[in-house]
């Protein structure tokens, strides 16, 4: 059953310890064994993914990449329907990153010029799980926002499967995203295999998207090898609702992410009594048609909570401590909040923006941080595919004028070989 939780704000404040403490810390023999492997597949290359898709997938293809063709023929074999509205999920994806891109700029100022260049990464590489974790959502995400960085070449790296084909509705993503090579390599292998580069699978500047936690592990430690996007926890959804809120959507937008994990993180928080408890009731009944039911059970019992408040003041205050990955805002007047919420990874506002809306559809992405580090993370942006350098240019007027400053600056530093290169350059040597 999933607990209510009432009393005063160190009662509240020692739940959001419990919460956070459900991460844990990184399993030694995992550590261990995603370091074997990064270590082999850095010195065997191909042969050395291969034998690991043969242990680990019980099945390894002829050849790593699929062809163009391939994936056609793969993605043939989809739901007309699925593809219609992959679709049109795809275009909303694409249409809410191409306003985040930023331009190089240049500004001249006297003589002097300063400026930034802004450009794609040479090469990303998306990680895409297989089985029951793949989500063909989380291919538009990852790729949709690499392709408007102009990123100059986007990899993406998915299992084999043990029958030797793909899921279709993955590789249907990769077409719609834009994916330009696909190779069928799962696990911490794949990860070593695209940060290092193997005989056939270049390697990369950047590698995002979700895993298990060998996948996740393997990132960990090639970070600095390569960049990565984030270590994601278990998924997380807090709702603040005021009276006007349908216990009925609550409940079913709560199980909507606890279904996800049962480690995940769904909880209410309310200053109505009368709300929490229909959302309770709400929750047990519709929980008996859902497919995932035991997972959304142990979720809901081990990590859910409704929490009850003085007022709404109270709530906001709650949320930007909690700072979870999914926050919806289930009021009359959502915006008057929405200012005053300053640590989510996304916010639903109103009554009809429930959280799948973003998981799916909506634009903005859904790779978000987890286990409060929305304090200080942002969700997976265009920005991620960039790489940013300054540059300057002075004539030797303007470097004249300000030489005396930097030399003052340089040796205040102790650092008399920069002061040095411009008294130089003042003397006229």
């Amino acid at each position: 059953m999933i607990r209510t939780v009432k009393g005063d704000r160190q009662a509240r404040l020692s739940f959001i310890d419990e919460l956070k403490a459900r991460v844990g810390q990184a399993d030694r023999a995992v550590e261990e064994a995603v370091a074997q492997i990064i270590q082999t597949v850095k010195e065997g290359g191909d042969e050395a993914v291969q034998g690991y898709s043969r242990k680990f997938d019980g099945w390894a293809p002829e050849k790593l990449e699929l062809t163009r063709p391939e994936m056609e023929e793969i993605a043939q074999g989809c739901d007309p329907k699925f593809l219609s509205a992959l679709k049109r999920a795809a275009e909303n994806i694409r249409a809410f990153h191409a306003r985040q891109k930023q331009q190089s700029r240049i500004d001249p100022m006297g003589g002097v010029i300063t400026g930034q260049r802004v450009r794609g990464l040479h090469r990303a590489g998306v990680y895409v799980p297989g089985g029951t974790a793949g989500y063909p959502s989380s291919v538009l995400m990852n790729v949709i926002p690499a392709q408007v960085a102009e990123v100059g070449e986007i990899v993406m790296a998915t299992p084999p499967g043990r029958t030797g084909r793909p899921d279709p509705n993955i590789i249907a993503a990769a077409l719609a995203a834009g994916v330009d090579r696909v190779f069928l390599m799962g696990g911490a292998q794949a990860v070593a295999a695209l940060a290092y580069g193997t005989e056939t699978v270049p390697k990369v500047d950047k590698i995002v998207g979700p895993g298990n936690i060998f996948v996740a592990t393997a990132k960990k430690q090639l970070y600095g090898v390569v960049d990565i996007d984030m270590i994601a926890g278990p998924s997380e959804i807090l709702i603040i609702a005021d009276s006007s809120a349908n216990p009925e959507y609550l409940a079913a937008d709560l199980m909507s992410q606890a279904e996800h994990d049962a480690m995940a993180s769904a909880i209410l928080i309310t200053p109505d009594e009368a709300l929490a408890a229909e959302t309770v009731k709400a929750l047990y009944r519709q929980l008996e048609g859902l497919s995932r039911k035991d997972i959304i059970e142990k979720s809901l019992d081990t990590y859910g909570a409704v929490i009850l408040t003085e007022n709404m003041e109270e709530a906001v205050e709650f949320a930007n401590l909690l700072a979870p990955e999914h926050l919806e805002v289930c009021c009359e007047n959502p915006f008057e909040y929405l200012g005053r919420l300053d640590n989510a990874g996304s916010l639903f506002l109103g009554h009809y923006s429930p959280e799948p809306l973003g998981d799916y559809f909506a634009g903005p992405n859904h790779v978000l941080p987890t286990g409060g580090t929305a304090r200080f993370f942002s969700p997976l942006s265009v920005d991620d595919f960039v790489k940013k350098s300054g540059f300057v240019y002075y004539p030797k007027e303007a470097l004249l004028k300000a030489a005396d400053d930097i030399i003052l600056l340089a040796e205040t530093e102790e650092l008399t070989a920069h002061a040095n290169s411009v008294r130089v350059r003042r003397e006229g040597k």
